[in-house]
């Protein structure tokens, strides 16, 4: 299965935005048409790349809009970046999220005590490759981190790309201690300070901070997969969210190859890209 991207707009302003295509040449939705699973028998998953490694630009499946194009969030009218707290540049993994899962605003997590904060599971992968906005690729789950992001609950899935040439020495959470001392460590510290260069007090966690198991993390998945079942089904108020989708054939929310099509064509031309701000490239300190 194979997947490729549109681009519509100008990259680094207001109206960029990819879309995605299937093999078949037919417009999906990143958030509903991907399936979950590249290997269900092996909990193989599909991942898709939002914000490659040591890059700023925090892209996201745009969730309230039809067919969920990636595009950038906006704070206050501009683009976002997230800041360079030292000593991270950027992001410091393959930062996305796993299509066709959901975490319900209105489920109150069992372990975390918040819900969760209406948006796909995100995922860190710890690969060598730095891949490409927009890439798909196929993960192996090794844990989880329980982020509470504003009161609400933000798994934060660690995962390998099966594809990295160190893949097979990676099937747990001690794993990556073992293999990448401080890996671990550092994502925490990334997660817990990346929102204080804008006024924000820094970020806490459920279970103390700890990671949790791959067996944990799994189970995490399957249960937002669940939730986001109910949603494209209708059985759960989708609110804002836009669930069009074009190959999930029993969803209400279902379109014609030719509605989805409009939607990209509605889309700005594609043009040469705006320069990054400086201000992306600043660099933040401070005491822990």
């Amino acid at each position: 299965m194979s997947f490729a991207v549109e681009e519509r707009g100008k990259p680094n302003t207001l109206d960029y935005q990819m879309f995605f295509k299937n093999s078949e040449g037919k417009y999906i939705s990143p958030f509903h048409d991907i399936p979950i699973y590249a290997n269900e028998a092996e909990n193989i998953f599909h991942a898709v790349v939002e914000v490659p490694r040591w890059t700023n630009a925090k892209m996201e499946i745009a969730t309230k809009d039809p067919l969920n194009p990636l595009k950038q969030d906006i704070k206050k009218g501009n683009l976002r970046f997230v800041s360079n707290v030292f000593p991270h540049k950027g992001y410091i993994w393959n930062y996305g999220a796993i299509p066709q899962t959901w975490e319900d605003p209105g489920h109150k997590d069992g372990d975390t005590g918040c819900c969760g904060d209406n948006d796909p599971i995100d995922i860190c992968d710890i690969g060598n490759k730095v891949c490409c906005r927009g890439e798909i690729i196929k993960v192996k789950v090794l844990g989880t981190l329980a982020l509470i992001d504003e009161g609400e609950t933000d798994w934060k899935v660690i995962v390998i790309n099966v594809e990295d040439p160190e893949a097979n020495d990676f099937n747990c959470i001690d794993d990556i201690r073992r293999h990448k001392p401080g890996y671990l460590e550092a994502t925490f510290d990334w997660f817990k300070r990346y929102k204080v260069p804008d006024g924000k007090p820094e970020n806490q966690f459920a279970f103390n901070g700890e990671f949790k198991d791959r067996d944990f993390a799994i189970d995490t998945i399957k249960s937002t997969h669940q939730f986001w079942k109910a949603l494209i089904s209708q059985k759960t108020n989708a609110g804002e969210l836009n669930c069009m989708n074009t190959c999930v054939s029993d969803s209400p929310f279902c379109v014609s190859s030719g509605d989805a099509k409009a939607v990209i064509d509605a889309a700005c031309a594609y043009g040469d890209a705006e320069p990054i701000p400086s201000s992306a490239d600043k660099w933040f300190y401070y005491e822990k």
